[in-house]
């Protein structure tokens, strides 16, 4: 086994829906806290300084994902080892995480368990948009309490106190 990640040349959608997917099919059944209507489903990724950045919904959870991008060349981490990355929206953790079809991607969850009244369709449209506000430079406000939690990015909110 290399001690080394190699990044993707093409844009890896397809290639983590199949992975979550499996996981889906083979792993999760009739557990309490899954949402029972919701499907597997991946935002497109996009280019972040050469890492694919995305976000995937599934029946347990909604995250953001990183993973290597193309020339791109990772040290092998430990499975759940913590990073703290400077996205564009906000500093934010991240924890490295790894499936069967798809090298090692770090993950940071926005939402786990998923609320039951979620659609579908606004499961999906949520792993949309929060894709698209990872990487959105956030408007300043003077007045917004300096710290900011992992939900702000669910509820556009700078404080999560009140979440």
């Amino acid at each position: 086994m290399s001690d080394e990640i190699y990044g993707y040349a093409e844009e890896p959608t397809a290639l983590v829906q199949r992975a979550f997917q499996d996981v889906a099919d083979k792993a999760m059944h009739d557990l309490s806290f899954l949402h029972p209507n919701m499907p597997v489903y991946v935002s497109g990724f996009k280019l972040f300084e050469g890492q694919w950045v995305g976000c995937v919904i599934t029946p347990w959870m909604l995250s953001a994902l990183i993973l290597p991008g193309p020339n791109q060349v990772w040290p092998l981490r430990t499975i759940s080892e913590k990073l703290g990355l400077a996205m564009p929206y906000d500093n934010m953790t991240f924890t490295v995480g790894e499936l069967e079809g798809v090298s090692q991607y770090l993950t940071c969850s926005l939402m786990s368990p998923l609320d039951h009244s979620l659609t579908p369709e606004q499961g999906v449209q949520l792993a949309n948009d929060c894709a698209r506000m990872l990487l959105s430079i956030p408007v300043s406000d003077p007045d917004a309490p300096a710290q900011l939690g992992r939900r702000a990015l669910l509820l556009g909110r700078r404080n999560c106190s009140n979440a």
